[in-house]
């Protein structure tokens, strides 16, 4: 089965893949009006049968419901949330163990922290 993960931001939505239990971070985009369709697209191209999306705490908790909701109807696929605390100092510790080039930070922190939601998941 392959997967889709979904680090959802304001700004940015992190997003990686799992093919035969094979995780990569996929991409990072902007979270405008171009968001779906894109994600449509990858969703297609990687034939992603499920979709999780990370769920953390608080007022961002309220969008990201709202995010899955809009995500659920669109796909009409099975959409789960998956806690993701600490997601994101995860994923810095990683970018930062295996990247130096910092220009790059913002471009993939979010697709290497979708990634990480993901490995909950199927580990």
């Amino acid at each position: 089965m392959n997967c889709l993960a979904i680090d959802y931001g304001t700004k940015r939505i992190g997003i990686a893949y799992s093919v035969n239990g094979i995780i990569a971070p996929l991409t990072t985009l902007s979270n405008d009006q171009n968001f779906f369709p894109k994600l449509r697209q990858i969703v297609d191209e990687y034939q992603i049968s499920k979709v999780y999306v990370g769920l953390s705490e608080g007022k961002i908790a309220n969008l990201t419901l709202a995010f899955v909701s809009k995500l659920t109807d669109m796909l009409e696929l099975p959409v789960e949330t998956v806690e993701e605390a600490v997601s994101t100092i995860e994923a810095d510790s990683i970018y930062k163990s295996n990247q130096k080039n910092q220009k790059r930070y913002k471009q993939t922190i979010d697709s290497i922290a979708a990634a990480v939601i993901l490995k909950r998941v199927i580990s």
